[in-house]
């Protein structure tokens, strides 16, 4: 079949679970009044290692971007399984500026080279500054719906259980997955496997 999203041939849209699992981007942000923020982001990823990048995609201008562009910083800390309920809890539409940590019973910790906290629980997490934020305009022009923010990564934080032999165990961290509709799915260490690139090539 095709889905047609103008016939609408099916009555969801097939995109969010066709393009899974993706990484969350647990964003926490602070305004320049100090309020802090805290969401989950299923359209997140790294987009550079050198330098390190990663950009998360807001539908509208939620808090979590605003306060990211007023502050010029923030943190993405990461989801995993033991989490997964106070993730959840976290994408509650709060009113601008009551803090999602309160509402999840979530402790922060300070961040090392940015404002905005991480969540104290989670096993790692990414301390970005603000670069940029994209509209994304559709085809034909019109006005953004969604809006894509870049962040460069200016430290990382790792719980030093995790980290084994100088690699990270992303496995013994079981972060969480975002899928279609309410899908979620968790990695695990049985699923693992490595492969080495062919030799030669540019």
């Amino acid at each position: 079949m095709h889905y047609d999203a103008d016939a609408r041939t099916l009555p969801h849209n097939p995109l969010k679970a066709i393009v899974a699992p993706r990484p969350i981007g647990w964003i926490s942000a602070m305004d320049k009044a100090g309020r802090l923020n805290l969401a989950p982001y299923s359209f997140f990823n790294a987009v550079s290692g050198e330098p390190d990048m990663v950009m998360f995609s807001s539908t509208g201008r939620k808090d979590a971007m605003t306060f990211a562009e007023e502050g010029g910083e923030f943190v993405c800390s990461l989801a995993t399984y033991e989490l997964r309920d106070a993730v959840n809890a976290t994408s509650a539409p709060l009113e601008r500026g009551v803090s999602e940590f309160d509402h999840a019973g979530l402790a922060t910790t300070p961040s090392r080279k940015v404002r905005p906290p991480r969540v104290a629980a989670s096993p790692a997490a990414l301390e970005c500054r603000w670069l940029q934020t994209v509209p994304l305009v559709p085809l034909g022009g019109g006005k953004a719906g969604s809006f894509l923010v870049i962040g460069q990564v200016v430290s990382i934080y790792v719980d030093d259980r995790f980290v084994r032999d100088g690699r990270v165990d992303t496995a013994a961290m079981q972060p969480i997955l975002r899928g279609g509709y309410f899908d979620y799915f968790r990695i695990e260490s049985e699923n693992r496997f490595e492969l080495e690139r062919p030799k030669g090539g540019g």
